[in-house]
């Protein structure tokens, strides 16, 4: 299996990838963990995440890296569609409803969907 730290652009220091906030931390080891369950292969990880700089680069995103986990959650919705099934509508309901139970959700507490979506 390559070594997630090679991917291209990913930011990184002596010490392996970094990140500048955590949610970009969970969209990293939720793409790998995608990965690991068999989800997608890293030649369609590759593929997805390419497709998706170079929409926002066309849409004029500088590429300063301050974007670039936002492109790594667009690739993933991008698979999850196209692995699932799901439309965007579905997708973007079931979005709402996870941070809605986030927003409901004590700080400390585990987040849970209500009907187990």
């Amino acid at each position: 299996m390559p070594d997630p730290t090679d991917l291209p652009l990913l930011p990184a220091d002596d010490d392996g990838p970094v990140f500048a906030e955590p949610w970009q931390a969970q969209a990293f080891a939720l793409a790998l963990s995608l990965h690991r369950q068999g989800c997608f292969t890293w030649g369609d990880w590759a593929r997805a995440l390419a497709t998706e700089i170079e929409a926002a680069r066309r849409h004029g995103d500088p590429d300063l890296g301050d974007t670039y986990y936002l492109h790594w959650l667009n690739a993933l919705e991008r698979l999850c569609v196209e692995r699932t099934g799901l439309t965007a509508v579905e997708l973007a309901t079931r979005k709402d409803a996870w941070r809605q139970a986030y927003l409901d959700t004590p700080h400390g507490r585990p987040v849970e969907l209500q009907g187990g979506a």
